[in-house]
């Protein structure tokens, strides 16, 4: 019973330390507000099915309504053409947030710089500034035997092309590593609407482009010693293979994939302490470079 005690006291006492850390750098943190572009929200969000061939016999030549089209089905141009039926939505005149599940705000990321999200049950992305939705769109991850590992990341190495470490005659393009030793990352790739990589994150080519120029890389002392970490990533959820594609669902239910404020509360805080000490050794770094 003493042994018990001893360590429940030890485990108070270490969760006290790390939450004054935490504090500690928080406080150090100045909250800037960020610029965000003026979006336009649709009169409806609802959703049907509708023939892809007929679908895009219609409305083909609307470059706009087709990569919202795409992004809901999780796809790309190429791959949108073979599909069967597709959900496609009443109303296009909104912009690309309103038809993705991210929150456009959360407050409990305000004193984050920048982030990523990689949600495994939507299929979606999301990069944020101090609590803003910055960009966000469809992604396509591990397939079942070969899962994306989830938990925290840092962007480390980026290349505008380089060559799968799965397969030599696979091309990757705009390329941003976040798992050195995995070899695991985003890129542009083929998005065939569902999780079918060897772990990483395919992106459609103007998402993958985004993210490359906006995301930090690493900093290293020497080959391998890594001295600045580069931006967090989150991979987060896990994804039912058995079951049909969940963005079908979005007919019945519109806001069936949305996700939460208190949702990305909860999968970031546990990594809370250190990507805000990571950011605090960027900083101090970039100002001693001045």
């Amino acid at each position: 019973m003493k042994k018990i005690t001893l360590f429940l006291n030890i485990s108070i006492l270490l969760l006290l330390i790390s939450c004054k850390k935490q504090e500690k750098i928080e406080s150090t943190i100045v909250v800037e507000p960020v610029a965000v572009k003026e979006r336009i929200e649709p009169k409806k969000r609802s959703f049907h099915m509708e023939s892809a061939k007929e679908w895009l016999a219609k409305n083909n030549n609307d470059s706009t309504q087709a990569t919202l089209a795409y992004a809901i089905n999780r796809t790309d141009a190429a791959n949108f053409k073979k599909m069967d039926s597709v959900v496609v939505a009443d109303d296009w005149n909104g912009d690309i947030e309103f038809y993705m599940p991210f929150p456009l705000e959360v407050s409990a990321l305000e004193k984050i710089n920048k982030i990523v999200y990689f949600s495994y049950p939507t299929q979606t992305f999301a990069a944020y500034e101090k609590g803003q939705l910055i960009y966000t769109g469809p992604t396509n991850m591990g397939r079942e035997k070969d899962k994306t590992p989830i938990g925290l990341f840092f962007t480390n190495w980026k290349a505008e092309e380089t060559i799968s470490t799965f397969d030599d005659e696979w091309e990757l393009r705009w390329n941003f590593n976040i798992a050195n030793k995995l070899g695991v990352g985003w890129h542009q790739y083929s998005l065939p609407g569902y999780p079918a990589s060897h772990s990483c994150l395919r992106l459609q080519e103007n998402d993958a482009i985004k993210l490359y120029t906006w995301a930090e890389q690493w900093v290293l002392s020497d080959p391998q010693t890594v001295k600045v970490k580069g931006t967090p990533v989150i991979v987060f959820g896990a994804y039912d293979f058995k079951a049909a594609k969940p963005w079908l669902s979005l007919v019945n239910n519109p806001k069936v994939l949305d996700i939460s404020e208190s949702e990305i509360e909860t999968v970031t805080k546990p990594f809370l302490y250190s990507i805000l000490k990571e950011q605090k050794i960027r900083q101090d770094f970039q100002n001693v470079s001045k």
